[in-house]
């Protein structure tokens, strides 16, 4: 397997439990490419050792020119929760329409400036009750609008806020700290598995407040569809972030506090660990 890290002194490969760096690799162009597996098996070929130790205190976020955009409604238990926090505001039945419309929910989550990585904080608006994160597979896709990666999405909700009405989706879900990627990119050869598992743990004052686990075949569109829509009339010179949406919301009376730790961990790719601050 292979897993791409960025670091604060570059990119850095992970592949059979041996980390191996560059001087010539620069993350915009490393990424972005097409059969990015094969492309990084033959760069290995002329790469350095360097000590995992040296690695894992200097992660960033994995992103530097790339945008994220993210999907909503893709699968049920995230339907019926727009649905729930909607319906006084009378917008419930867009989220059950979408949900079984040809076209996807895709809306834009985040210049690559306010995104948060491995160990650092994400945020709680000020002006918000209702407060989540929304763990997610995230697609890695290059310019040319082929998969080519994965690795971990938190996207950060104001549940109150988009209740309210569904026109302030944008200040619901895009404010500075409310996206968080890494910790790398996951290169596999072929597709992830759809049994792949998505976890997402909360915990306050060292115990867990809230665990919920799901597959990512329970997704109810294909991640190559959601990427089509994506580049049906956008492009991506440096590569874009999808996120895929989410199948584990919290209960209604359950809302994020400062200093919380939110766990988020897919198979494969590891594990997502941010705090949280207002």
């Amino acid at each position: 397997m292979i897993h791409i890290y960025k670091t604060s002194f570059g990119v850095v490969v992970r592949y059979q439990d041996k980390y191996k760096t560059s001087t010539n690799w620069d993350w915009n162009t490393f990424i972005n490419r097409k059969n990015l597996h094969s492309c990084i098996l033959d760069d290995l070929n002329a790469s350095d050792v360097v000590e995992a130790t040296e690695v894992e205190s200097r992660i960033c976020a994995p992103v530097d020119r790339q945008e994220v955009w993210a999907s909503g409604v893709t699968y049920l238990r995230s339907r019926e929760a727009r649905m729930e926090e909607s319906k006084d505001a009378g917008g419930g039945d867009f989220y059950s329409r979408v949900y079984d419309a040809e076209r996807p929910e895709l809306f834009f989550k985040s210049t690559p400036e306010r995104v948060k990585g491995h160990h650092e904080p994400v945020r709680i608006r000020r002006d918000s009750a209702w407060n989540v994160p929304e763990p997610e597979l995230t697609l890695f896709i290059c310019s040319s609008g082929s998969i080519e990666g994965y690795t971990i999405g938190n996207d950060m909700s104001s549940r109150d806020i988009e209740g309210e009405n569904p026109l302030y989706l944008p200040q619901a879900k895009s404010y500075d700290g409310a996206t968080a990627l890494g910790p790398c990119i996951y290169v596999p050869e072929s597709p992830i598995s759809q049994q792949a598992e998505i976890k997402l743990e909360i915990c306050r004052n060292e115990e867990t407040v809230f665990l919920g686990t799901i597959l990512i075949d329970r997704m109810k569109r294909s991640h190559g569809e959601l990427a089509a829509y994506l580049f049906r009339e956008m492009s991506f010179p440096y590569g874009v972030y999808l996120m895929t949406g989410t199948g584990i919301v919290p209960p209604d009376g359950f809302t994020l506090a400062e200093g919380d730790l939110i766990k988020i961990s897919i198979s494969g790719i590891g594990e997502l660990i941010n705090y949280v601050k207002s």
